[in-house]
């Protein structure tokens, strides 16, 4: 049986099943969080190690959630935030720029076993790696996670009418970028 979200916020908060409300969470979101961030950071262990990351985060951070948003929500932004926090530290480590670090996940994926060039999948994910950050973060929550403006606005911490505004220009330019490789 799976619980709701507020079930298991009250379960966490009672120190007799705390544990057990956690894993509970961690089980009915882990998935979806785990393909937001690999979309974002591209390779599978970096993947888990910002997933980690995350959990730690909503350990620590689940006692005072104000319930303000909804849970699914306040965990995709702690998973944006980690994302963005692990890309930057990339791009500080390797002590080069941005377009640099997004060049990279673009060889990372080319560098895949798999990787057919002529397949649509693989041109879709070469042409989101193309995207600014902004635009690659909205791209991926509207189209993957099918996640909707109002929601996004929470997650994001943004206004609808820009979240829109981002969308509508990365779904230009990846298509600008599939037609024309």
């Amino acid at each position: 049986m799976v619980l709701q979200d507020s079930e298991l916020l009250t379960l966490f908060r009672d120190p007799a099943t705390k544990e057990n409300a956690y894993t509970s969470i961690i089980r009915k979101y882990q998935e979806k969080l785990y393909w937001h961030i690999r979309r974002m950071v591209v390779e599978h262990e970096d993947t888990n190690d910002v997933l980690q990351n995350v959990f730690i985060r909503v350990w620590n951070g689940l006692e005072n959630f104000r319930e303000d948003s909804q849970l699914y929500t306040w965990l995709y932004r702690i998973a944006t935030n980690e994302c963005l926090t692990y890309l930057e530290q990339q791009k500080r480590r390797t002590a080069v720029s941005l377009d640099d670090v997004e060049g990279s996940l673009e060889n990372k994926i080319r560098a895949d076993k798999d990787f057919d060039p002529n397949k649509l999948e693989w041109k879709l994910q070469v042409a989101i790696q193309q995207l600014p950050e902004k635009q690659r973060v909205v791209f991926m929550l509207r189209y993957y996670d099918e996640m909707p403006y109002e929601e996004m606005s929470r997650v994001l911490e943004t206004s609808e009418g820009a979240l829109k505004a981002s969308y509508h220009h990365a779904v230009k330019k990846i298509e600008d970028y599939i037609l024309n490789r």
